[in-house]
């Protein structure tokens, strides 16, 4: 932004877009700057003007102490801090005297420029101060103390601030946000123009949090028109990535032109054409019909790969009769000092993974996986093999941790999570353990595989060299993972590796009608809803007031004592996230009962969610760069790391305003402090989705059930939430829609191609 002057200002006055609000002017200096995020430029600060001094807030990155500003925006009351003013846009004007001169350079705007320095660069000077600066520094070194490099120093800070102000008007012509306008010239600088110019849509693939629509709305009003190859081509990738979105890993080509066409409105026959030209700039993977963004299919391609590789006989597998007798023996002993009974397809299972360096084991709630992974480390624990158990959730991990008292880690933490940043802002993960630097075990037991989608999978794969055990285990029932792929059942369908089912249920009737009814359910048979059961409830309503008035009873006063747990441990699950039964309406009246305002309990408002202190939150995307940490009761820090993921579930500790930040406690006592501008990766989570429950256990689980979409109220839906509860179920709503969905068995088809890369492999 250039330096203006007041007087060339149209009557004194800056025109300002009114959005409902009268827009008010401040002219003054910024005394002092209290806060600034410098990540989002949210800046508190002191503005000294004619009258008085007043406390000002708002977006303003880059702006710096000592400057001559004009705000507009409007005054509000801030119930803890009193008036202050809120500021809409600011621009930095030029000081009118040799005195705001002097105090802006002896501010600190300027490093290595003291007090002193700027009073003797301003007495030389005097008005012409600014424009010597910028346009002849090199006549600074007539002052005192400068030398020909302090010069050019501060000759370029001034530039810089300049361009970064610059910027934020061009950006801002276009309705670009400061926060926005601020990532975009960190991203280019000051070839941002030429972008923005030439090709507006490269900001959907280099700026993390721009996506299409945003790029496409810029492009509108700078002129670029709806046939534009730039946008036909971006609109393709967008396409693509959302679909990665829904789970798929590839669309068929007549869906992807569909879909591409139905966004950009404009003819297939104008984008078949652009689909075959980023196929050239190998952007694009085309088999079969398949149109694959080139990341994922060759992900696809790498794992198959990597599984055969890993998919050998391993020495047991000669099977001689000592050996087979030695093994056999050694079984037996630890199944007696374990206290174990196994079948024959679970004493199958454990010789299957001594054989072969890859096995993979399934089975439903109660069929005896965790009786099998128990022996199956016993055993390679006995032969005195390395062992690393692992899992996609940190629940998930400590479910496995609890159930056979070795420690399983997270598959971010075991891989070692290493995240770097390209630029500022655009976010790329990496981990510590790959192909170069391999995981050191000879067995790998992986749990709850239905969630682990086709990026991970790659990534875990590279850390483990042939020769090591890999044992797969998980329930190909459940709901496929929250990213792309569907792994566990891919593997499973393609047939070509060892692996073995478990189908008995150990856990009976009398004692788990959760189990026995989810087995039911997966078989397509109608259930029992009598309310006989211990822990299998069903509580007809047909009234949503009901509903909601039932749910907080059951929370706060009958589940609490029937299966000892806390409210907070109780988990509504529910299929939708709209709609009266949707997570979203749930959360709102869930947080309304069970954590209401009281005085000195502070809130924030981010968006539509308000925040408050002790409100039960979900992180809803991977972000790899989020640190945490755990402090003993003195709060000093004794165990950090890095990386907070989707679907991991804590307690608001702490909101403060003054900094901008919030504390969310998340299991095993880590706290992350998030800024005001990441709240977008949290939402309430009194209420989930039954797709964000996987690997997650709870006491107990309130299902709302009063119908909905046939392709989303299905059998394999029904399944997962049930399966999430340890002691008790209880489903509020109608017995019609419970039979309706054990009936449903269409399921929500992903497209996935890693069964026929397997197939093609082994060919």
């Amino acid at each position: 932004m250039k330096y203006v002057k007041q007087e060339e200002k149209r009557d004194g006055k800056v025109e300002i877009p009114q959005e409902g609000h009268k827009m008010e002017e401040l002219n003054g200096y910024v005394e002092h700057i209290v806060f600034q995020n410098s990540e989002n430029g949210y800046t508190v600060l002191n503005l000294e003007t004619e009258d008085e001094e007043i406390v000002c807030v708002g977006m303003c990155k880059g702006l710096t102490q000592g400057e001559s500003v004009l705000l507009t925006g409007e005054y509000t009351d801030h119930p803890t801090y009193g008036r202050q003013f809120k500021i809409s846009t600011y621009q930095t004007v030029i000081p009118k005297d040799s005195k705001s001169m002097e105090r802006y350079l002896g501010s600190g705007a300027i490093k290595g420029v003291g007090p002193a320095l700027a009073a003797r660069i301003v007495k030389k000077f005097k008005e012409d101060t600014f424009r010597i600066i910028e346009e002849e520094p090199e006549k600074l070194v007539q002052v005192k103390g400068i030398s020909e490099r302090i010069a050019r120093e501060i000759s370029i800070q001034m530039e810089e601030k300049k361009d970064l102000r610059e910027a934020l008007v061009f950006l801002g012509r276009y309705g670009i946000s400061n926060t926005l306008a601020v990532k975009i010239y960190n991203t280019y600088g000051m070839e941002l123009y030429g972008v923005m110019r030439e090709n507006p849509y490269r900001l959907a693939e280099d700026i993390s949090g721009v996506g299409f629509k945003i790029a496409d709305e810029i492009a509108a009003k700078i002129g670029i028109h709806t046939d534009s190859d730039f946008r036909i081509r971006s609109g393709i990738l967008y396409t693509l990535q959302r679909a990665v979105g829904e789970g798929h890993c590839y669309l068929p080509m007549e869906l992807l032109l569909r879909r591409a066409s139905q966004l950009l409105e404009v003819g297939e026959e104008q984008i078949r054409p652009h689909v075959d030209n980023l196929m050239m700039d190998k952007k694009l993977v085309c088999r079969d019909g398949a149109v694959f963004a080139g990341s994922f299919f060759y992900g696809e391609l790498n794992c198959a790969r990597m599984l055969h590789e890993l998919n050998l006989p391993m020495p047991e597998a000669e099977q001689l009769p000592s050996q087979e007798a030695r093994m056999m023996k050694t079984l037996e002993q630890l199944a007696k000092e374990q206290g174990m009974e196994l079948d024959d397809l679970q004493l199958q299972a454990v010789l299957g993974c001594i054989r072969n360096g890859l096995f993979i084991l399934s089975g439903g709630p109660g069929t005896g996986k965790t009786t099998t992974i128990n022996l199956i480390i016993r055993y390679f624990e006995s032969e005195g093999l390395d062992i690393l158990l692992g899992a996609p959730t940190g629940r998930a991990a400590k479910r496995m941790t609890e159930a056979t008292g070795f420690e399983a880690r997270t598959l971010h933490r075991m891989l070692e999570l290493n995240s770097a940043l390209s630029d500022e802002e655009k976010r790329r993960v990496s981990f510590e353990r790959n192909q170069d630097n391999p995981l050191e075990a000879d067995v790998i037991i992986i749990d709850e595989m239905s969630m682990v989608d086709i990026q991970l999978f790659q990534a875990l794969l590279k850390a483990i060299v042939p020769g090591t055990r890999l044992i797969l285990v998980g329930d190909v029932n459940q709901l496929p993972s929250v990213g792309p792929g569907q792994v566990l059942r891919d593997i499973m369908d393609s047939q070509c590796f060892p692996m073995l089912v478990l189908q008995r249920i150990y856990r009976q009737a009398g004692e788990s009608d959760i189990v026995v009814n989810a087995h039911k359910i997966n078989r397509g048979e109608q259930i029992s809803l009598d309310n006989k059961s211990r822990d299998f409830f069903l509580l007809e309503r047909n009234d949503v007031n009901v509903i909601y008035k039932h749910m907080i009873q059951l929370i706060r006063e009958k589940l609490p004592k029937y299966v000892e747990a806390t409210p907070y441990d109780i988990q509504v699950l529910t299929p939708m996230r709209k709609g009266p039964l949707g997570c979203e309406a749930l959360n709102r009246i869930l947080q309304q009962y069970l954590n209401p305002p009281e005085p000195g309990k502070r809130e924030h408002l981010s968006g539509d969610t308000l925040f408050r202190e002790g409100d039960k939150v979900m992180q809803i995307k991977n972000n790899y760069q989020l640190e945490w940490e755990v402090v003993s009761k003195y709060g000093i820090p004794i165990d950090r790391g890095q990386g907070i993921f989707n679907g991991d579930m804590g307690m608001i500790r702490e909101i403060n305003e003054a900094f901008s930040t919030l504390v969310v406690e998340y299991d095993e006592q880590r706290r992350v402090t998030y800024p005001f501008s990441l709240l977008e990766e949290l939402e309430l989570c009194y209420a989930i989705t039954i797709h964000k429950s996987q690997g997650s256990e709870y006491p107990a689980v309130i299902l709302p059930l009063m119908g909905g979409p046939r392709q989303l109220f299905n059998r394999n839906l029904l399944y997962t939430g049930i399966t999430r509860a340890k002691r008790c179920v209880t489903i509020l709503g109608q017995s019609e829609t419970v039979r309706e969905m054990i009936a449903n068995e269409s399921e929500n088809r992903r497209y996935s191609a890693l069964a026929a890369r397997i197939r093609e492999m082994a060919e």
